[in-house]
C-alpha cells in the first residue's frame, strides 16, 4: 500500500495501458479519478477495487473537459497528489493518406490534452509534492514512416516532460515520461491481425514476423508499464526525476 490516502487521475483509465495504471494505482491504496469517454467502462474498471474511486466519461480533446476531471477530482478527494496523463492514440498510414484532421485530432487529446490537465493540476500538484508521468511512446524517439503523427505528437511531450521537469525542480513535483513500445492492448492486436491476413499467416507466425521486424524481446503487456508507474510514484522512485524512461523491449536503439 505504498500510495495510501494518495490520490491521482489517470486518463485513458478505460482499457489498456490506462487501465492498468488505475488499477495498480487503487492496488497500492491511491484513491483514483479514471477518466474516458467510455463511462461504461470506466465504472468496470472501478468496480474492480475497494479503493475510493470515481469516474468522468468525457473527451479531452475538448478544453472543457480538463476542468470536469480535475473539479471532479478536487470534490471527490478533497486534493490532487498524482497526475497520469495516458489518454491519447494516433493515427497511423503512409504521410501522403494522413489529413488535416488526422494531424490536428492526434496532437489534440494526447498532446493538448496532457498540457491542460497539468495546467489545471499544477497548482495541486505543487502544494502536495506531488508527481506527473506522462506516457508517450517509444515513436516519440525513434519515427517511423507509418508513424508520422504518433512520433511527432510524443516528441511534443518528451520536450514538454524536461520543460515541466525543470519547474519540477523549483515547485518541487516530480516530473517523467514513459515510453512504451509494443504493449498487448486492442490496438496492437488489430495491428497483428491485419499482418497475419496481409501475408497468410496464422497468430503464432504472425507474432513472430512482427517481434523480428520491429526487433524487440517480445510484447509488452500493460501491467509491465503499471508496475513501472508504481514504482516512480512510491518513495523508492522519488529520485527519478525529468526522465524519459523506454520501457519498450528493445526497441529503442539510440543512445
Amino acid at each position: 500500500m505504498i500510495l495510501e490516502n494518495k490520490t491521482a487521475i489517470v486518463t485513458g483509465a478505460s482499457r489498456g495501458i490506462g487501465r492498468a495504471i488505475a488499477l495498480r494505482l487503487m492496488q497500492e491504496g491511491a484513491h483514483v479519478l479514471l477518466a474516458a469517454r467510455d463511462e461504461k467502462a470506466l465504472r468496470e474498471v472501478a468496480a474492480h477495487s475497494r479503493s475510493k474511486s470515481a469516474v468522468v466519461a468525457c473527451d479531452l480533446r475538448k478544453p472543457e473537459s480538463a476542468e470536469k476531471v480535475v473539479a471532479t477530482a478536487l470534490d471527490q478527494f478533497d486534493d490532487l497528489d498524482i497526475l497520469v496523463n495516458n489518454a491519447g492514440a494516433t493515427k497511423r498510414g503512409d504521410f501522403e493518406s494522413l489529413s488535416e484532421e488526422d494531424w490536428q485530432d492526434g496532437f489534440a487529446l494526447k498532446f493538448f490534452g496532457a498540457v491542460r490537465l497539468t495546467r489545471l493540476a499544477w497548482p495541486r500538484l505543487r502544494a502536495r509534492s506531488g508527481s506527473l508521468v506522462n506516457i508517450a511512446g517509444s515513436g516519440g524517439r525513434t519515427p517511423g514512416p507509418q508513424f508520422t503523427i504518433g512520433g511527432s505528437v510524443n516528441a511534443a511531450l518528451l520536450s514538454f516532460t524536461k520543460a515541466m521537469a525543470d519547474l519540477g525542480i523549483r515547485d518541487n513535483v516530480q516530473v517523467n515520461t514513459i515510453n512504451p513500445g509494443p504493449v498487448k492492448t486492442d490496438r496492437l492486436t488489430r495491428r497483428l491481425e491485419t499482418l497475419a491476413r496481409e501475408r497468410n499467416l496464422d497468430e503464432a507466425a504472425a507474432l513472430d514476423v512482427f517481434l523480428r521486424e520491429e526487433k524487440v524481446l517480445r510484447i509488452g503487456e500493460p501491467e509491465d508499464i503499471a508496475a513501472l508507474v508504481a514504482f516512480i510514484l512510491s518513495p523508492h522512485g522519488r529520485y527519478i526525476h525529468g526522465s524519459l524512461i523506454d520501457a519498450d523491449g528493445g526497441s529503442t536503439k539510440t543512445v
